[in-house]
């Protein structure tokens, strides 16, 4: 039988879903709970990954529009 998952299991299967439809920022308050509710101090690798994408796809999102907007002045 097995056990019932953790918060912070939870945390990252809700991350690995919403990095599918593409929700970044969604990830990232995701991932920001996994490291809140972890008693490690450190991240598996698996959850840095998870970490490493939700940034970098937010910021690269949001450099895109500011990109736009300012080739438009």
């Amino acid at each position: 039988m097995a056990s019932a998952p953790t918060p912070c299991e939870e945390f990252v299967y809700m991350a690995k879903l919403v990095e599918q439809v593409k929700h970044y920022e969604e990830m990232v308050e995701f991932m920001e709970k996994v490291f809140a509710s972890t008693e490690s101090e450190e991240l598996t690798v698996d959850e840095r990954n998870l970490l490493s994408v939700a940034y970098k796809n937010m910021i690269g999102a949001h450099h895109t529009s500011w990109h736009i907007i300012s080739s438009t002045e």
